[in-house]
């Protein structure tokens, strides 16, 4: 059997380096049952890791390599790619940075590239800084807007993990009157199909999916609005046609518990607060956003830069550990050229 089907090689670009991000990537190694599951190697720079070390109070080694064959994913050492683009007289934790943005751009840039070379099956990010990339007169605004570029996928999808319960999202960073006319029959369509193929991709043979009510009730037959009416249930009729299993739109104050409890596989959140809200109150810690519809797998942590406590030895690295858990989970299902190359 290939080594990489018991534990997959995991790249984990830094993050903005003036945030937690390589905080919570090092006290992420310095959990041992990782190594259990991963093969992590960490794109960063070196002196930004070792601040981290100290300040954290990590006993934890650094050794630099040049290419994740050459890592040794031994519990107590950290593999880094180090990238030389951080001045260390002008480096502060907890401040936009140009220079930090370019970094944390950098850093996923060779992320991609290592996925994309078979190099390593998939991408756990920390965060980065939307204010930091335009300071770095980087010209994209996310990690989203980076990957799209990078692999030519115009609309990747993103699905939401905490626990036994998956969101995914109709529209996501869009003001809530856009967002609703966005929600026409043609794109629920679109959506419950690629959110089914996405299941597929992670394994589940089986895929049940809910869509979320926009009003109050789920419009009861128009009288809270139409919207039901006009276009999410026309919507979910011609999933159906598909062979789609969809139910819906079913009341959105009681669909995401009835999902986390096992009735549905993953609910189709209709816009951003949404679905994040369902998440991040079920456990704001271990919720995870996963990027679907990429040659590769992507997870992430679902929390910011957090400026305020950077550099202060004191984030948790809760959220980090469950995203590199699910990149290692899924990566097998997910990316069968990695594996079997």
């Amino acid at each position: 059997m290939n080594k990489h089907l018991e534990t997959p090689i995991i790249a984990i670009p830094i993050g903005d380096p003036a945030g937690i991000g390589p905080e919570i990537t090092i006290k992420t190694l310095n959990e041992k049952e990782i190594y259990g599951v991963a093969k992590p190697v960490v794109i960063g720079n070196e002196a930004v890791l070792q601040k981290a070390l100290t300040l954290s109070h990590v006993d934890l080694k650094i050794r630099c390599i040049n290419e994740p064959a050459e890592g040794r994913f031994e519990y107590g050492t950290i593999d880094l790619i180090h990238l030389d683009n951080i001045e260390t007289d002008r480096f502060a934790f907890g401040k936009v940075s140009g220079m930090c943005g370019r970094a944390a751009y950098e850093y996923i840039k060779k992320a991609i590239e290592l996925v994309q070379q078979n190099k390593a099956g998939s991408i756990a990010t920390p965060p980065i800084n939307k204010e930091s990339l335009k300071a770095g007169k980087v010209s994209y605004i996310d990690h989203t807007a980076m990957l799209s570029a990078f692999t030519g996928v115009e609309d990747p999808l993103t699905m939401f993990e905490v626990h036994s319960l998956r969101i995914f999202f109709l529209t996501r960073h869009l003001p809530l009157k856009d967002a609703i006319s966005e929600m026409t029959k043609e794109r629920v369509n679109d959506y419950l199909n690629r959110c089914s193929e996405a299941l597929k991709r992670l394994g589940l043979e089986t895929r049940k999916l809910a869509v979320a009510g926009l009003n109050p009730h789920a419009g009861e037959n128009g009288l809270f609005g139409t919207e039901e009416m006009d276009e999410l249930t026309p919507g979910i009729e011609l999933a159906k046609q598909d062979g789609i299993d969809a139910v819906g739109p079913m009341p959105a104050d009681s669909v995401f518990h009835q999902a986390m409890n096992g009735k549905y596989d993953a609910v189709l959140s209709l816009y951003h607060d949404q679905g994040h809200i369902a998440a991040k109150m079920a456990d704001f810690e271990r919720t995870v956003s996963i990027t679907n519809g990429l040659p590769f797998l992507r997870t992430s942590v679902d929390h910011g830069t957090a400026f305020d406590i950077a550099g202060k030895g004191i984030a948790s690295s809760v959220s980090m550990i469950e995203c590199v858990k699910a990149a290692a989970k899924y990566t097998p299902f997910f990316n069968k050229q990695y594996l079997f190359h």
